[in-house]
């Protein structure tokens, strides 16, 4: 790879967060009652391909992956209630700073205050990249053995201070988000997926998908990676992710007839799919901790 994929994504989004990108990703419909309290800015600068709100209801704990601007996740706080609890994680400053900007305006228009938005790699949800970016500032890497020192600590604060806990989320949705994770890292996300899942949870996942492999040529354009173009699953790869991951069941919800778009041939479309986590007798739900915290 000639180019740093994360880097690309990172540039990408943050200017999405500050100037509407019609390009990333394909416009979508929402129940319009949900986003009356939802402020335009929002609204603008979502970059979703499908709409995974549909399927969260009242009372549940759901985790958002690569929340960006708040949009999913400010529908959903209304859906679960005051009862339910919403995570957004996401990577990127920007996105994240818009998301928190409205969030005392949102609060005060429900009555409560069940969402959250804390910043992690989606891949690696144990890791708290807050406390990472604070250790980092207080021991800047210079050598070798401070870049060990370092991974130590990563590897610490994964064991000890576990940002999202196992067995701690009823859903996880995601919209348009998977197809920007680096090769290297899509196995561990879908483990990750599948380990922050309570027994008998699900993942509603949205995301863009093509009928055929994406050629090394186009995996090498940061601007297609960046554009939800590179990165798309083959579909049946896509649901084989899941299956290998550990999920039993794995339902297709909404398919887009016609394909969002045409590149070299190969179609891309977005797909929206159900993965459920099989019941286990073996795990414990009934933690007094909620996901996001430390006993």
């Amino acid at each position: 790879m000639s180019y740093d994929i994360e880097k690309s994504v990172l540039e990408r989004y943050e200017e999405g967060a500050k100037n509407h990108q019609p390009s990333l990703c394909c416009p979508t419909e929402y129940d319009t009652q949900f986003l009356t309290i939802i402020p335009d800015e929002i609204i603008a600068k979502d970059y979703g391909c499908g709409d995974p709100t549909k399927y969260v209801k009242e009372g549940e704990i759901v985790l958002d992956l690569g929340s960006g601007a708040g949009k999913n996740c400010y529908i959903i706080a209304q859906k679960v209630g005051k009862n339910g609890q919403v995570i957004g994680v996401d990577f990127n400053d920007e996105m994240l700073n818009l998301a928190r900007k409205y969030q005392s305006e949102i609060s005060d228009k429900l009555g409560y205050n069940n969402t959250n938005f804390i910043k992690a790699k989606i891949q690696d949800l144990k890791l708290p990249l807050h406390k990472v970016e604070l250790w980092l500032k207080n021991n800047p890497i210079n050598s070798l053995e401070q870049l060990r020192t370092f991974e130590t600590e990563c590897d610490h604060l994964r064991q000890e201070e576990t940002l999202i806990k196992d067995n701690s989320i009823d859903i996880v949705v995601s919209n348009c988000v998977l197809n920007l994770v680096k090769p290297d890292d899509k196995k561990q996300l879908f483990n990750e997926i599948y380990r922050v899942l309570k027994s008998e949870g699900k993942a509603v996942i949205s995301d863009i998908i093509c009928n055929e492999d994406v050629p090394l040529e186009m995996v090498k354009d940061p601007e297609l990676w960046s554009g939800c173009i590179s990165g798309a699953f083959r579909e049946d790869k896509f649901i084989k992710m899941f299956e290998n991951a550990g999920f039993k069941q794995v339902e297709i919800l909404a398919k887009q007839n016609e394909p969002w778009q045409v590149v070299n041939g190969i179609e891309f479309r977005s797909l929206t799919v159900k993965a459920s986590k099989e019941k286990s007798e073996q795990i414990n739900n009934n933690s007094c901790c909620p996901p996001t915290s430390c006993c």
